[in-house]
């Protein structure tokens, strides 16, 4: 007869969980219910779309003023503006295109695209700490070009894929396999023309190549592919974005890489890919001594990728100070310490901690798409000036790349 202790410990066994039974569980639980709370905020058939600018909006994004934009309007035939409840004029971004268009045919620097000679701008967004603002800076940054006239495209590289969800693109469900940039860089014979997973987005002028938990098989397929002897391949991994990236150079302008969180086989690839890096970095002391980390491990990495043969040629690298508070004294401390080092290296913009991104994230826009309307006009001007201020400031990198004022 077992005894009391023997019971009691046999009780407690089988009230233990397996922690990979529950994960999954959980996970499948998870799924369900996200599907049905999307179909209960979009239907089945809803796809994002973009709101319309007011002709003020429409004159500062041209570089012209309020009643020029009227005269384009009546000269461009393809502009055919809607009227608000107030009798006020908004335009689709298409429309504001096509002025652009329109006034570039006679002064080409209305124009901000690529000329003979320009190379492919490709930025990598990384750091190594999850919740430096990487995702929400890399979405941003990629609006602001389109509304600006660039042709750009987004990589999701972050098997997270919140890039992708935020420009329209739900990973669970609207993603399939292969459909991921993994699919062009892959070791195997289905391996996919990148051209083909490329998809068009609500916001005229940005594309995106999505991203979902598929990523992960670069990280596990990589180690199988160095170790394999007899395998005849000179596409290395490091070379892999990049070669995949070479064959959409003459569709844009501006690649804008949202790289994981994590220093592995896809950052380094996406490193060697880039022609500039962006990183982000939050102002408390164990962010910056996280990034610490990345950095050190990052360039031992980069060095042994460089003597096999990868491109660590960039136009530039730049810090950016994220979710940044004016009235916390430790930050401005720290902001102070990164300038002393880095210098010009650090973006003299920052992305301030603001409550307009955050009410706009809330339904999965960005602060370009919510509109001024929706939110305490002071609380949106002041998150819309310091988002412009950053990607102004990165703008201007670009045209210094390509030799431009």
């Amino acid at each position: 007869m077992p005894t009391k202790a023997a019971i009691v410990e046999k009780a407690k066994r089988a009230s233990r969980v397996s922690i990979d039974e529950t994960i999954a569980q959980d996970s499948t639980m998870l799924s369900s219910q996200l599907q049905v709370l999307f179909e209960r905020l979009f239907s089945p058939d809803a796809r994002k779309s973009l709101r319309r600018f007011s002709s003020t909006e429409t004159a500062k994004l041209l570089g012209v003023t309020d009643s020029y934009v009227r005269h384009l309007a009546a000269q461009v035939e393809s502009i055919n503006p809607e009227k608000t409840a107030a009798g006020r004029r908004v335009f689709s971004l298409e429309e504001i295109h096509a002025m652009r268009h329109h006034l570039g045919r006679t002064k080409p620097s209305y124009l901000p695209m690529r000329r003979p000679g320009d190379h492919l701008q490709v930025i990598a967004v990384t750091n190594f700490k999850g919740g430096s603002g990487k995702t929400t800076t890399s979405i941003h940054l990629a609006q602001f070009l389109a509304l600006r006239g660039y042709r750009v495209l987004a990589v999701d590289l972050d098997p997270q894929a919140s890039m992708s969800a935020m420009l329209g693109y739900q990973p669970e469900f609207d993603v399939g396999e292969n459909e991921t940039l993994y699919g062009a860089i892959k070791y195997d014979e289905t391996r996919r023309d990148v051209a083909d997973i490329v998809r068009q987005t609500y916001f005229p002028g940005l594309d995106l190549i999505p991203g979902n938990l598929e990523l992960h098989e670069f990280e596990h397929d990589t180690p199988k592919a160095l170790a394999d002897t007899n395998r005849d391949d000179k596409d290395m991994f490091f070379m892999r974005v990049g070669n995949a990236l070479h064959s959409l150079e003459q569709s844009y302008d501006v690649v804008i890489i949202d790289c994981p969180p994590t220093l592995g086989f896809l950052t380094l690839s996406a490193l060697c890919a880039a022609t500039s890096v962006l990183i982000t970095v939050h102002p408390q002391m164990l962010d910056v001594a996280s990034m610490n980390q990345f950095l050190t491990m990052t360039s031992d990495l980069l060095a042994v990728v460089k003597q096999a043969g990868g491109n660590l040629d960039y136009d530039w690298m730049r810090y950016l100070i994220t979710r940044y508070e004016a009235n916390d004294g430790p930050q401005a401390q720290i902001v102070a310490f990164l300038r002393s080092l880095f210098g010009e290296r650090v973006l003299t913009s920052m992305m301030v901690k603001s409550t307009a991104v955050s009410d706009a994230g809330l339904s999965k826009q960005t602060i370009y798409e919510a509109g001024r309307e929706t939110m305490h006009r002071q609380t949106y001007d002041r998150g819309v000036e310091s988002v412009d201020s950053v990607n102004a400031e990165v703008e201007q990198l670009i045209r210094s790349a390509w030799s431009r004022t």
